[in-house]
């Protein structure tokens, strides 16, 4: 199924201006048909990284959807016009969608992140959602594949019956997974990073307070600082700085239209 899309420039990197139930009624047409799609959940680091890097660019903007992962992505794209935007983060996504298809009968495909959090995962899925089906789950070995051991797994996952893989590889690997797998894989890939770790309870997720005033990096980094510093610190002050100068060009566009227009 073919949807029109508003999609936002976001720095440079494409995003769809799109509402919860939008997002969730795209994945679950795609799915129920087998579609061969992927949705990228862009926070921060996702959008910088798609904007300095022209690989990842191509790969954000070929999505069959990106959503506005982070809250200042979302609050961006609602200072560009897009006033009602919401951030549709991937922990959420991949709840509110195994909520939705629990009682469709339609299986899911767990891939990615270790089996200690596999097992956990699938455990407090199970617990959320007794009906849920999960058709397969695998942790890949964190090198690179061989042909032949990719050609296992996406015939593993072809024959599971899933209508979405949940994909757990972080950026950008999952994305370039994803990518590389549409026409391959028969289902929607969502690549939805730390999700699986919030919902095994293997890392613990921000408060609801810190979520909702956009301060969900800042407990991440407080929880792994040797791992996550650079990231954020950087990554952050380039979303900053790339964002304020793309909101004055806006408005230097605006004014220089009124003063055609007088």
């Amino acid at each position: 199924m073919t949807y029109i899309r508003t999609i936002t420039q976001v720095l440079s990197a494409s995003i769809d201006a799109i509402t919860w139930g939008g997002a969730l009624s795209r994945i679950s047409n795609w799915a129920a048909n087998h579609e061969s799609r992927y949705v990228c959940v862009c926070n921060v680091h996702a959008v910088v990284t798609a904007s300095q890097d022209a690989a990842f660019g191509r790969v954000v903007r070929e999505a069959d959807m990106a959503t506005p992962d982070g809250a200042p992505v979302a609050w961006l794209m609602r200072q560009l016009g897009h006033v009602g935007q919401r951030r549709i983060n991937g922990p959420d996504l991949m709840w509110r969608y195994c909520e939705q298809v629990e009682s469709r009968s339609e299986p899911i495909f767990l891939y990615g992140n270790s089996e200690a959090t596999l097992s956990q995962l699938q455990l407090k899925l199970l617990a959320a959602f007794p009906a849920l089906k999960i058709a397969g789950a695998i942790s890949p070995p964190f090198r690179t594949l061989t042909t032949e051991e990719d050609e296992v797994i996406v015939g593993q996952i072809n024959a599971s019956g899933a209508g979405v893989v949940w994909v757990s590889l972080g950026c950008p690997k999952q994305e370039l997974w994803m990518a590389a797998h549409r026409g391959r894989i028969n289902a929607v890939m969502v690549g939805v990073g730390a999700a699986f770790d919030y919902h095994a309870g293997t890392t613990k997720r921000a408060p609801k307070w810190a979520q909702d005033y956009g301060l969900e990096w800042l407990h991440r980094l407080a929880s792994e600082p040797g791992r996550l510093w650079k990231r954020y610190m950087i990554t952050n002050t380039l979303f900053v700085l790339g964002a304020a100068l793309q909101l004055l060009r806006e408005h230097l566009k605006t004014r220089f239209h009124r003063h055609n227009v007088k």
